[in-house]
């Protein structure tokens, strides 16, 4: 089912996420990644803690992510997260990170997938969480 739904939330790039040469190491954007996810799923008034609390856990399963600009110590950083596609127990993301007016820092994807907390296998998108959604459903 593809979704619409974009959310945008600011990071600055702290002092201690360089490196020697200044820049944001690379290993970080799985972090500002997260951070829009976190963010993004909180504005369609969900939370990771309500989820958990559901016994519904949502582990990465695929990371992908192309860098396009360096990131520096004292950036701000906007993520635009979007919610793509729901697969199944598949849930799609797509972030971009700009810094200054509009230059792109990186463009990635991360396919999340909804477990049981108590045996860690994949089960359907909860109720609430649809529910929460469909306003942003295309199909």
């Amino acid at each position: 089912m593809e979704v619409d739904f974009s959310h945008e939330t600011t990071v600055r790039v702290r002092y201690g996420e360089t490196d020697q040469m200044g820049y944001s190491y690379y290993g970080n954007y799985a972090q500002y990644f997260e951070v829009g996810r976190v963010e993004a799923l909180r504005a369609i008034g969900m939370s990771y803690k309500s989820l958990e609390d559901q016994g519904v856990m949502l582990p990465v399963s695929e990371f992908n992510i192309k860098y396009k600009s360096p990131a520096m110590y004292d950036d701000a950083l906007r993520i635009e997260t979007s919610i793509a596609e729901i697969r199944g127990p598949r849930l799609d993301f797509t972030y971009i990170i700009r810094k200054d007016q509009d230059t792109v820092v990186a463009t990635g994807t991360t396919t999340l997938v909804f477990v049981a907390k108590e045996t860690m296998r994949p089960i359907a998108p909860p109720q609430r969480f649809m529910d929460a959604i469909k306003a942003y459903c295309v199909t």
